[in-house]
């Protein structure tokens, strides 16, 4: 496939109009027209542009060859999705811990309600909380792995170690929950497992590397 071919095809994806292009790139209709046909090329400061507004690499704009994500990570479109996504399910989470001790506060000191319905709605919310952090824990956490490790061999020994990280912390985190009831503090627990999780893949790189 030619580099016009490429431009027509991308241009396509996007759903854009030739006048579109040239818009956003600052040339002319005409010009768009030409690079699409083989007549003639983009020039070399256009490469950059192109490639933002089309939002892929340079070399796959050139040669039509995808780059593949490195060891020490690529950013594509789709792990940035799966990234917001996990931080949005944390964000959600905290919140939800924040108005559940809100509504205990209040349901007591406001509402004067009866303490089995108080305590049930609480752990109604805490549970719910509970439930999102697990699944961004260890469910959002596999498939943004599996798709940075685009690699022709991956990792099983340091992914396995992960996972099993990942499950130990959910038992103690659920553990510590149910026996404390202090859920408001216990979501601490998955930020010391970021923090072991990354000691853990540098010691094993580190390891690698000798």
């Amino acid at each position: 496939m030619s580099l016009g071919e490429r431009l027509y095809e991308l241009r396509k994806d996007k759903k854009l109009s030739q006048e579109e292009v040239a818009d956003k790139l600052n040339v002319t209709r005409q010009t768009v027209s030409k690079w699409e046909t083989d007549e003639s090329k983009p020039d070399f400061d256009k490469i950059v542009p192109i490639c933002e507004l089309f939002e892929i690499g340079s070399e796959e704009l050139l040669t039509g060859k995808k780059e593949e994500i490195t060891e020490t990570g690529v950013a594509t479109k789709e792990n940035k999705e799966l990234k917001k996504k996990r931080a949005t399910f944390i964000s959600v989470s905290i919140l939800l811990y924040f108005i559940a001790v809100i509504w205990i506060i209040m349901a007591e000191e406001t509402f004067h309600l009866d303490d089995g319905l108080m305590v049930g709605v609480f752990l109604l919310i805490c549970g719910i909380s509970t439930v999102l952090l697990v699944y961004q824990g260890i469910t959002l956490y596999n498939v943004t792995a599996r798709s940075e490790k685009k690699k022709e061999v991956k990792d099983k020994k340091l992914e396995n170690i992960i996972s099993l990280t990942a499950t130990i912390f959910c038992f103690v985190y659920l553990l510590a929950s149910f026996i404390t009831m202090a859920w408001h503090l216990t979501w601490l627990i998955w930020i010391l497992f970021a923090v072991v999780k990354q000691i853990i893949v540098t010691i094993y790189e580190m390891k690698k590397g000798e």
